[in-house]
């Protein structure tokens, strides 16, 4: 089954890429703050995919949404796995302790 680290691979070879077809590495050369409205696009365009009740549309939009982040994490230097490591840690408690923890604004 194909996951996450493996787009996330797929997205720094693409990235590095000097291919002319690459939207990815076309997108990469934009820089962060295309990046980053991008993956701002595509968060909104999740969530009216969701409140649409259109599962087809929701499933593309998520897509959309999981590809975007990736490329934002790695133009950041942040590796999937420090995120999955954050992930991992919050759920080691409830989420009510967990947000409770958090420095304030967080």
């Amino acid at each position: 089954m194909f996951d996450l680290s493996q787009l996330e691979a797929i997205v720094a070879e693409r990235a590095a890429s000097t291919d002319p077809d690459s939207y990815t590495a076309k997108l990469a050369r934009r820089g962060l703050p295309k990046v980053a409205q991008k993956l701002g696009e595509e968060a909104v365009e999740t969530v009216i995919a969701a409140l649409a009740e259109d599962k087809a549309a929701l499933r593309g939009e998520a897509a959309d949404l999981l590809y975007h982040l990736l490329v934002l994490l790695h133009l950041r230097g942040l590796p999937l796995a420090e995120v999955m490591e954050e992930l991992q840690a919050r759920t080691a408690r409830t989420g009510l302790q967990e947000k409770a923890a958090r420095p304030h604004g967080a």
